[in-house]
């Protein structure tokens, strides 16, 4: 299969690349910039030059290939509800290349949307006046389903992590060390659900495979990892004291970071499991913290 990946240089849809030219399929991976292109070519993958921002050009990278993969998120928080309304016009147009075809589009949400006091499962859908405005990108699926197109979303979880991780952890030990504490809030038994980026990896490519229509799939290795044991770990390595912060002083610790630094989001992949035959194979979150280069 000739599969056209968004996001084909990020730290998850390289992984998706790699994933994939493994196992047999050919790649046409959207690139920026020409080290994004090199990187591509150097991998072994096809270079289609363009961007998420570049509805017109992924238009083509649609429809020049079997299957897309949609990898790709311009992760700036600090325009994120701009961000989010980018890659709802962005599935949009993924989805209207290969409408009137039986060609997959596999997008990508987040667990988050489905944060409930029992763990989250595939067939839990977000609530549509939720304040998180990630939701565009599920409502977008929804709509290309509703029009017949072969459309199914990937949740991944707060922490996709593995060596060269720049996400939610990274900037957890940066906030420690700029403020000479790691932190939690209240007792810190809110949990992440996490998963190594290799493992996440080949949920994209078993769901493009199976060719579903209109599923959602949860990759997550790991249900659920305290927050504090987070925290603790990351004051271990840094030689920092590990303190809670009551809800008035999380705001001034952790910033934008508040919510997520709070999040209780605990989340089952049985049906993912069952549907696609995935099982994780790599270390967890607290092992990858300990071992794979967070504090270099």
């Amino acid at each position: 299969m000739r599969v056209f990946v968004t996001g084909a240089t990020g730290f998850i849809g390289s992984a998706v690349v790699e994933d994939l030219l493994k196992a047999g399929h050919q790649v046409l991976g959207l690139a920026r910039s020409d080290a994004g292109a090199d990187a591509l070519v150097a991998a072994g993958a096809e270079v289609h030059r363009g961007s998420i921002e570049d509805l017109e050009s992924l238009k083509r990278g649609a429809a020049h290939a079997d299957g897309v993969i949609h990898t790709a998120f311009i992760h700036d928080f600090s325009k994120f509800l701009e961000n989010c309304e980018k890659d709802r016009l962005a599935i949009g147009a993924l989805g209207s290349a290969l409408a009137g075809t039986e060609k997959p589009l596999i997008i990508t949400s987040a667990t988050a949307l489905v944060s409930n006091q029992r763990p989250a499962t595939e067939q839990d859908l977000p609530d549509p006046q939720g304040m998180n405005p990630r939701i565009a990108s599920e409502l977008a699926a929804a709509a290309l389903a509703k029009q017949g197109v072969h459309v199914s979303v990937v949740r991944l979880p707060p922490s996709v992590h593995g060596a060269g991780d720049y996400g939610f952890v990274p900037m957890l030990i940066a906030m420690a060390r700029d403020k000479g504490v790691s932190a939690y809030t209240g007792k810190g038994e809110n949990v992440w659900p996490a998963v190594h980026r290799l493992d996440a990896a080949r949920v994209f490519r078993l769901a493009l495979e199976k060719g579903a229509s209109n599923a959602v799939y949860h990759a997550t290795a790991e249900q659920g990892v305290a927050f504090k044991e987070i925290a603790g770990l990351i004051g271990k390595h840094l030689n920092l004291p590990v303190e809670s912060k009551t809800a008035e002083s999380a705001d001034a610790h952790f910033g934008w970071f508040t919510h997520f630094a709070a999040l209780d989001n605990p989340t089952s992949s049985a049906f993912t499991r069952e549907t696609l035959g995935w099982k994780p194979e790599h270390q967890g979150l607290l092992k990858d913290i300990d071992t794979a280069g967070y504090f270099n």
